[in-house]
């Protein structure tokens, strides 16, 4: 088995698909060492265990509206894709979106995935409850307010495998898209929040070489279909034709200034359709809302360096959270990402280069995708990691849920 593009193979000794929750919690009790995994989109092997890698990707989503509540329950498994069609058709919405709509709501949880708006938090902080097996096959649910709670959401897997989420949902909305192209590199230096924080969620793309940025994504809530908006976002102009990130135009949701529901354009690809692309490998990094100018010169440069190897970079902005393993846990944040071609010791010196010329600003990778920090860094980064031990020792005190990787990176439970 690998992941989605490819670039990891799993090492487990095996692999469980089960169909139902009982059948999810009997495989749990009767496995020595189990991790999760989702629809395998991480790129690195955070999700691997020497033991049974289990998915609840095949038990049916039983999506449940709880209109009072303002949340809606579901299997983990379910991909935001199909949350977002039964929202939509129902008159809800989710406060954000990930890129891709064709991950699992468990898996991107688990790993702190985010989606774009400076007001915005990451996907994990729509969460309001999980149902979660644990070590013996029992289910449990740890809900909002609880203790513990906030330790639980962002929780890559060590404290047990999610059943089902809570997830808050507001009254649907529309969303414009547009993009918008020739931003000059010093006007966005000059003041990154003037661009960012520009609409409800705003990504920019680069190739760090070219002395323009090529596209701002911009994506803004509006009360109709024919709200106008600016021509002009800090000297870039608007597009008058649909763009492609990486030669994938036919999976891109519309650019051309058209609104629609929510769910069809907050996710950068349609959620009808699974993007062919994958033979690459991601990195990114989050650092400081605050240091994002002197972040970005940083890794400016490093352009040379890093063009050759680049497909695409996407910066993007994400709200601070209380979650205790979050990227951006307590500080607003400024994710900086890659996606490189799929050349792995390319990549690999890269993230050396790019880890050291940001290492002033403290970043954190983020948990599904290629890095080379280590555990000391993450101590370092992560104030809350010595209480999400202890929450993982007692959830989990023979630590059945571990994993090489998760445990070089966080710590192994010691029994």
């Amino acid at each position: 088995m690998r992941n989605w593009s490819g670039t990891v193979e799993y090492q487990a000794a095996g692999f469980e698909q089960p169909r139902t929750v009982e059948q999810l919690q009997e495989v749990v009790a009767r496995s020595p060492r189990i991790r999760a995994l989702g629809t395998r989109h991480s790129f690195n092997a955070i999700a691997d265990t020497e033991g049974v890698l289990v998915t609840t990707t095949g038990i049916e989503p039983e999506f449940e509206l709880d209109a009072e509540r303002r949340i809606v329950r579901l299997g983990s498994g379910a991909r935001y894709a199909a949350l977002a069609t039964f929202l939509t058709d129902e008159g809800w919405a989710l406060h954000n979106m990930g890129s891709l709509p064709h991950i699992s709501v468990g898996g991107a949880v688990a790993t702190g995935t985010h989606g774009s708006g400076a007001a915005n938090g990451s996907l994990a902080t729509a969460v309001r409850g999980l149902q979660i097996v644990g070590p013996d096959g029992a289910l449990r649910w740890v809900r909002a307010g609880e203790e513990g709670f906030d330790g639980s959401v962002v929780a890559l897997g060590a404290l047990g495998v999610v059943a089902r989420l809570e997830v808050a949902v507001e009254p649907g909305y529309l969303v414009r898209q547009d993009v918008y192209r020739g931003l000059d590199w010093e006007v966005l230096l000059a003041d990154v929040a003037a661009v960012t924080d520009a609409a409800y969620s705003v990504s920019v793309f680069t190739d760090w070489l070219s002395p323009t940025i090529d596209q701002v994504w911009v994506k803004r809530r509006v009360a109709s279909v024919d709200e106008a908006v600016p021509d002009e976002l800090a000297g870039a102009r608007r597009s008058g034709s649909a763009v492609q990130i990486i030669e994938s135009a036919e999976d891109n949701t519309t650019q051309q200034g058209v609104a629609g529901a929510w769910s069809a354009h907050l996710p950068h690809f349609r959620i009808d359709s699974t993007p062919s692309k994958g033979d690459e490998i991601q990195t990114e990094y989050f650092v400081g809302k605050a240091d994002a100018a002197d972040a970005l010169r940083a890794v400016r440069a490093l352009a040379e360096e890093i063009h050759p190897h680049l497909l695409v970079t996407e910066l993007r902005t994400i709200a601070a959270d209380r979650l205790w393993l979050s990227e951006a846990s307590e500080r607003e944040s400024l994710a900086i990402h890659f996606t490189f071609k799929n050349e792995p010791a390319a990549v690999q010196a890269l993230c050396t280069r790019i880890e050291a010329a940001l290492a002033p600003f403290a970043p954190r990778p983020h948990w599904g995708k290629v890095h080379t920090v280590d555990a000391a860094a993450i101590a370092d980064r992560y104030p809350r990691l010595p209480d999400f031990q202890a929450l993982r020792a007692e959830a989990d005190p023979q630590g059945k849920f571990g994993g090489p990787a998760l445990d070089a990176l966080i710590g192994a439970v010691r029994a």
